[in-house]
Formats: C-alpha cells, sequence, structure tokens
C-alpha cells in the first residue's frame, strides 16, 4: 500500500456542478416569457367560460322578467297599480316608469319554504338555510319593485333577506321604428307606432305590442337600504343612473 509522500497529499474530491447567478437570471427571464404566454392563451378561454356561465344566467333572468311582466299579483293590485288594471296595464307601467330609481325593478333569486305561500302566489323566504335543497327550501326566481306589501310587510325587504346569489335590477326602454329600424325612445315615454302620439296609459296605446330593451344592471349589496340611498338613487351620481349595464336583451309585451 502507497504511503501519502506529504500530509497533505490526499485525493481530490469531485467539484459540484451548480448554476451561476447569470444563468438563474436567465432562466427566471426565460419562465417569465413562458408564464406570459400561457396567459396569453388561457385566459381568453377562462373568460370564454365566465361568459358561457353568464349568458345562462341572463337566459334565466331574461325569461324571469317576461314571466313577471305577464303576471298580475294581488299585492301588486293593492299597492302599486290602479284599481282594474290587467297584465297588460302592468307591463305598461312598468316599461314606462322602469327608468326611475324610485320605480326600480329588481332581479334575483331566494329560498322559499314549499310549505308556506304567501298571497300573492310566492313562497315565504327561508331565511336561515335549513334542510335539503329542493325538497325543504326552493330557490325561486322573483322581479319585484319597492313598495309591494303583503299584511304591511314589504315584500322585496323580506325576501332580500333570503337571497341567494346577486340582486340585479332593469331599466326598461321602448323601442320604436326610425328609419327602417328599431331604436330606444326616450326614457320614460311610450309612443305609439302608427301615428307617433304618447301614450299616458295602456288604455292611449293602440298598438298590440310593446317592444322595448331591458338593461340588466348588478347591484353592489342586498341592503334594502342602499337602495333608498342617495348613493344609489341620486339622479345624476346614483348608481342607478351612471352604471354600465351588464347585458341588455330587446323583449315584447303583448295584450
Amino acid at each position: 500500500m502507497k504511503t501519502p509522500s506529504h500530509p497533505y497529499d490526499l485525493p481530490k474530491l469531485r467539484s459540484v456542478g451548480a448554476f451561476t447567478l447569470m444563468e438563474t437570471v436567465i432562466a427566471i427571464g426565460v419562465l417569465a416569457v413562458l408564464l406570459t404566454g400561457f396567459m396569453a392563451v388561457f385566459t381568453p378561454a377562462a373568460q370564454g367560460i365566465r361568459r358561457s356561465i353568464s349568458s345562462e344566467q341572463a337566459a334565466r333572468l331574461t325569461t324571469t322578467l317576461e314571466n313577471e311582466l305577464a303576471t298580475l299579483r294581488e299585492s301588486q293590485k293593492a299597492t302599486l297599480l290602479p284599481a282594474g288594471t290587467n297584465g297588460f296595464d302592468k307591463s305598461f307601467g312598468w316599461i314606462r316608469s322602469g327608468n326611475v330609481a324610485a320605480n326600480a325593478i329588481f332581479v334575483y333569486q331566494y329560498r322559499g319554504n314549499p310549505a308556506v305561500i304567501r298571497g300573492d302566489g310566492t313562497l315565504e323566504p327561508m331565511v336561515g338555510i335549513s334542510g335539503e335543497p329542493g325538497k325543504d327550501y326552493i330557490v325561486q326566481s322573483m322581479v319585484r319593485r319597492v313598495g309591494e306589501k303583503e299584511n304591511g310587510k314589504d315584500l322585496l325587504e323580506e325576501d332580500l333577506n333570503a337571497i341567494e346569489g346577486s340582486v340585479f335590477f332593469v331599466k326598461p326602454t321602448q323601442l320604436v321604428f326610425f328609419a327602417g329600424e328599431l331604436i330606444p325612445n326616450k326614457p320614460g315615454m311610450i309612443h305609439n307606432s302608427s301615428n307617433g302620439q304618447p301614450a299616458d296609459d295602456a288604455a292611449a296605446y293602440k298598438e298590440a305590442v310593446i317592444a322595448f330593451s331591458a338593461e340588466f344592471h348588478s347591484m353592489p349589496t342586498k341592503s334594502l337600504s342602499y337602495l333608498n340611498s342617495d348613493e344609489f338613487k341620486h339622479p345624476t351620481k346614483g348608481k342607478f343612473y351612471t352604471s354600465k349595464p351588464i347585458f341588455t336583451r330587446n323583449l315584447a309585451v303583448r295584450r
């Protein structure tokens, strides 16, 4: 066996390879470029998925509004509409006055108790979640305006305590023919298509159909006090007058 000739004459250790600072910086730069590319590719796809979900929700909101305009409820006849009003009268009034915050139309879903039906045909709200959905409570789509009351209770306020999801408000505007196309009328006005004369009520409107656009806007909160605040109702700065719609649908109601 060979004896080392010097106390420090020992076998050399193999050097271990490592990244230099420059190599690390380059690697981080390459990773950043790749992540940017992935974001450019997948972000539109994710937005497309969200739009498809929103399209389903938009269809539900639109259908709910159409059905409600054709339904005359006891609570509305008692508190919001003149005596003798029919379904078309209600639709006319809601379309004509719905561009004012005081007459705002709200669309939402709430938890209803299938065992208790209110006088206007809707389910009693279930504030606390208990039992099985679809059995012990039902998520019901609804459209209301502020001021609908039954036995002294504000029905919209009761529903807001059992809300499922978001609350939306709708701004309707009549569509009139001009230069061969349908265009929005002045908000708060309804004109006869045949002679261009304004109609103050359904009796003065001689047409069989009212075509209108419905702008759907999202509410930032579910509180009834917010609906009565200047932040929502102010005629120039309130959200009701300044917010941009999430989507718009062209609809029609018939006598």
